[in-house]
Parts: C-alpha cells; structure tokens; sequence
C-alpha cells in the first residue's frame, strides 16, 4: 500500500543506491559544499586582534563584526532556509552563492569596521547553505541511516567552521587579513559547481511565501519535541558563542600574546566536536538520542572549569575547548534526529525554527561575551558560558523519564515468559 505522504524529491540515479541507501558521493559533495560555505561566517573569529589595529578601534567594537555574521546567519535561517521547501534547490543556491561571493569581495575593500560589519552581516545571510542541505540529506536517506547521515553532512560543516579558523590564522599570517576573504570568495565560487552535482528537487509546496514563513510558527506551536529540542539547542550554542567570540582576545593578549597564525591553529582541538556528529548520529539511530542529549548538555556545562583554569594554562584551555565542542555538537545532532521524522513533508521548516532560534541564541552569546569580556575579563566569560548548558543541564533531568512503553514491554515480556514456565511445570 503507497503512503499518502507526496513525493517532494524525484532524486537521480546518483541520489539513491539500487538498495535504496543514500549514495555515499552525494553525501560528500553535501558535507563538502556545506563546510566551504559555513566557513565564511567564521573567518574573522581569529582575527579580531588586526582588525581592531587596522581600523584603530576597540577590540569590543571589533567583537561585533564576529557578532554580525551571525546576526547574519540567524536571518538567513527565518528568511531563506524556507524557501527549500517552496522552490527548486540547486536555482536557489546558486543564487545565494553568488550574492555571498560578491558580499565577500566587500570584506575586502571595507574602508572602515562599520562597512566590514554590515558585509559580514549579508555574508552571514547568504552562508545558511548547510542548513538548506542537511535536510535536504535527510530526506534522500533511508529511514535506519538518517542519523548517520545528517551526522555525515554536519562533519563537513563542522570542519568547515574548524578549519575557518585555522586557515584563516594561517593566511592573515602571510599576507594579512584581507587576503582572507579572497580565498573565501574564490572557495565560495567553486561551491556554486559543487552544488551543480546535487540532484534536482520538485518541491509539492505551492503556499505563498507569507504563508511559508507563518507555517513555520505553527510547526512551532503544534510540535512540542520541537520546542524542547529548540531550548537545548539554544542553550548549548548561545555558550558556544560566549567562548568564541572572547577566546581570541584572550589569546592576542598576556600571558599568551599570540599570533593570529598560532590563535587559528589553536582551534584545531576543536576537532572533537566534528568527531561528535558522526558518534551521536550512529547512536542515535540506535535509539539513544534522548538519553545521550544529557550528557552531552551536562559536557558542555563542564568544560568551562578547564576553561576557566586555561586562562593560565594553555593545556586546560584546549581541553576545554576540546569538550564544549563536543558537548554542543553532539547535542545539536541528537536534537536533530529526533526533530526531522516529526514532519517529513517540513523539514527545511522544522530546520528554520530550530536553527534561527539556534544562532538567535549564538548572537546573544557572542554580544553578552563580549561586552562581559570587557568589563569582568576571562572569569567572567567562563561563568556566563557556563550558565546557560547548566540551565539546560537541569532541564533535562526534569524533563527525562524512562519510555513508559518500553517498560511496558517488558513487564508484558516477564509475565508471558512466568506463564510458559508454569504451564511447561
């Protein structure tokens, strides 16, 4: 008998295996295209120290061009993410790439901060491509490989955000800050060939895009897991902003007096939070995503105490750098294993509601960082990052019970098997 629910997709050959599996290139040109163009949101992170001496203006000041591109992307989230779910995707993609791409070459020749903010702004709108691709996977992937593979996409994307940071040390160290968003819109443009490969999408959407956006609340409304998942997430990557934005200035300053080359490497140990996508995905299609999500929120709580020791001590800061990246990334792939099956027909919706509220709460982090920052050093950081998983922290252990059926079952299971070994006595 044919499910009722409409097709959206009629993917290539190149989309689906002959077992019906998702075909492992077409996961890699989406982890790949995802991570180029996340990146670009996360360049200017280690460079806040040369920015800040080349416009002569506060490194606070400067904070806020970090905070712009993210400010960027939330928008991007509520305004574009939706339209994957209304339009042709490869079309809409190849249009948002090239208005990045052009954003980019703004960056470039800023004049002054407040240009370079207002860049980073549109840049920040147009690099939500990996939030129009991840649920894009989830519906080519077969039921029992969802997790896995959405894990496998936001490998690629996380990458992408980790190596942002090193690449971009690494150039500004050459050939100095500028240069970095060149090769940011040079990558960007090879993203819109990449993009090209994916297959075609035939979205059965024909609601006007008002009624788009506002369906979008209501998914909100109706969706309970959604709103549960929706604070987790925000509660884990508003502290994931809190550290990002002012670990930079801790690093340009004493006691480390850090170059940007040493500041982007530094970040590499970031790298078990991509580790963590693949890890949580593979549990969670074995059923584990509720439970592991306390861990991994009560993880990130934890890792602002080696950060806060890392002030001195560079070994505690990367182990703290090292968990709160794989507590919030393991937290936000739970969240999405449970949040995608819910509407198979909304995902690029249910995606905008959990990913602006998402980098809504990043923005805010990046803001109250870098203000606290100012007034109450590397201390107070860390006592802010720390607030927000431990809220969610106690809201899991107030939310989490045991699944009544599966209790059920068993209690079922035991008496079924006393029956038969008093009837065999």
């Amino acid at each position: 008998m044919k499910s009722r629910e409409p097709r959206r997709y009629f993917p290539s050959r190149t989309a689906r295996s002959a077992q019906g599996r998702m075909d492992p290139k077409l996961v890699v040109v989406m982890a790949l295209a995802s991570g180029l163009v996340v990146a670009n949101s996360y360049y200017a992170q280690p460079l806040v120290g040369s920015i800040a001496a080349t416009f002569a203006v506060s490194s606070t000041s400067v904070g806020l061009v970090v905070t712009a591109s993210q400010v960027g992307y939330a928008i991007g989230l509520a305004l574009l993410v939706p339209l994957g779910d209304l339009v042709e995707r490869r079309r809409l993609l190849t249009f948002m790439l090239l208005g990045t791409t052009a954003c980019l070459a703004v960056m470039v020749i800023a004049p002054t901060w407040q240009i370079l903010a207002s860049a980073a702004v549109l840049v920040g709108l147009g690099s939500v491509v990996g939030q129009i691709l991840v649920p894009f996977a989830a519906a080519l992937a077969h039921e029992d490989e969802r997790g896995k593979v959405i894990g496998n996409v936001m490998t690629g994307l996380l990458l992408g955000i980790l190596l942002s940071r090193v690449i971009s040390g690494l150039i500004a160290g050459i050939a100095g800050w500028r240069a970095v968003f060149v090769v940011a819109a040079v990558l960007t443009l090879i993203t819109c060939g990449l993009v090209r490969l994916l297959p075609p999408s035939h979205p059965q959407t024909s609601m006007s895009y008002r009624r788009l956006l506002g369906s979008v609340v209501v998914l909100v409304r109706e969706e309970s897991v959604l709103r549960s998942r929706i604070w987790f997430g925000m509660l884990t990557y508003a502290s994931f902003g809190v550290l990002w934005t002012s670990i930079g200035f801790l690093l340009a300053d004493s006691p480390y007096n850090w170059s940007e080359t040493r500041i982007g490497v530094f970040t590499v140990v970031g790298i078990a939070g991509a580790l963590a996508a693949r890890f949580a995905g593979a549990l969670a299609d074995r059923g584990f995503a509720e439970l592991q999500t306390g861990a991994f929120v009560a993880l990130t709580a934890l890792s602002f105490l080696p950060l806060a020791m890392g002030q001195r001590h560079v070994w505690l800061l990367a182990l703290g750098v090292a968990l709160l990246d794989l507590g919030v990334q393991g937290t936000h792939i739970s969240n999405q294993s449970i949040f995608y099956p819910l509407r198979p027909d909304a995902r690029s919706r249910l995606n905008t509601a959990y990913m602006t509220a998402y980098f809504t709460a990043g923005s805010i982090g990046s803001v109250l960082s870098a203000l606290v920052y100012a007034h109450l050093g590397w201390n107070g950081v860390c006592l802010l990052g720390a607030l927000f998983p431990t809220t969610a922290t106690i809201m899991w252990c107030s939310k989490y019970r045991p699944r009544p059926d599966t209790t059920a079952r068993s209690a079922a299971l035991n008496l079924t098997r006393e029956s038969t070994a008093n009837q065999e006595s």
